[in-house]
C-alpha cells in the first residue's frame, strides 16, 4: 500500500453564496462534528486535509472552503490555481441562494482549468421535514444536468449524504486522465500559501 506521502494529492474548492452551508459541510466531512449554534461566516479562506479511497485507490483531498462575501472574491479566485475539482453549494430552503448559482459557475469556469470537475450541492436536506424547502431536488437536479454538472443533496446536520460529493467528484477526477496526471504527490509542494488563508485556517489529519 502507499504510504501517506506517495499518495496523490487533489485539490477541491468549495464555493457558493454566503450561508449556503459550506462550512458545515467541510466540517462534517472531515471532522464528523456540527455546530447548530455556528452562524459565523469564513472569513478568507478555510482549509482541511482527508483520506479517501475511490475505486481501490487511496487519494488525499486538500478541501478549500471559500467565503461567499463578495468583498472576499479578489483572494479566493487566486485558488482556482490547480484545482482539481470545484463543488458548488446552495441552500435548499433558500431560493435565492440557488438563483445564484449562475454566477458561481461561471466563476468557477473562468477561474478553474476547462477540465475541473463542477458539482452542484443542495444543503440542508434536515429542514425539508418541518417545510423549509424552496427548491426541489427535481429542479437541482435538471440545473445541474443543464451545466453538465454532478449532483447531490446532503445534510450537515443529520450526516446525510455528506460523504457522497467527495466521493462522486474523486471517481469523475480519476477517469479524466488528464486531469489526474495534474495531481502531486503529497510529499511535493501542493501550493499552498498558509500565509494568505485567512483568519479562518485550519487543517484536520486525515482520518
Amino acid at each position: 500500500m502507499a504510504s501517506e506521502d506517495a499518495l496523490p494529492v487533489l485539490k477541491v474548492l468549495i464555493i457558493g453564496p454566503s450561508g449556503a452551508g459550506k462550512s458545515a459541510l467541510l466540517l462534517r466531512y472531515c471532522d464528523d462534528q456540527f455546530d447548530p449554534e455556528s452562524t459565523t461566516a469564513t472569513i478568507g479562506i478555510d482549509f482541511k486535509m482527508k483520506k479517501l479511497a475511490v475505486r481501490g485507490k487511496a487519494y488525499r483531498l486538500n478541501i478549500f472552503d471559500t467565503a461567499g462575501q463578495e468583498r472576499f472574491r479578489t483572494l479566493s479566485t487566486s485558488y482556482y490555481r490547480g484545482a482539481h475539482a470545484v463543488i458548488i453549494v446552495y441552500d435548499i430552503s433558500n431560493k435565492k441562494s440557488f438563483l445564484s448559482m449562475d454566477k458561481w459557475i461561471e466563476e468557477a469556469r473562468s477561474n478553474a482549468s476547462p477540465d475541473a470537475v463542477i458539482y452542484l450541492v443542495g444543503s440542508k436536506l434536515d429542514k425539508v421535514a418541518a417545510g423549509g424547502r424552496a427548491v426541489s431536488s427535481e429542479e437541482g437536479k435538471a440545473y445541474a444536468d443543464s451545466q453538465g454538472a454532478g449532483f447531490c443533496e446532503v445534510s450537515s446536520k443529520t450526516r446525510e449524504n455528506v460523504r457522497r460529493p467527495f466521493v462522486e467528484v474523486v471517481d469523475q477526477i480519476v477517469q479524466r486522465p488528464q486531469l489526474l496526471a495534474a495531481a502531486t504527490p503529497a510529499s511535493s509542494s501542493t501550493g499552498l500559501n498558509l500565509g494568505q488563508l485567512g483568519s479562518n485556517y485550519s487543517s484536520a489529519c486525515p482520518c
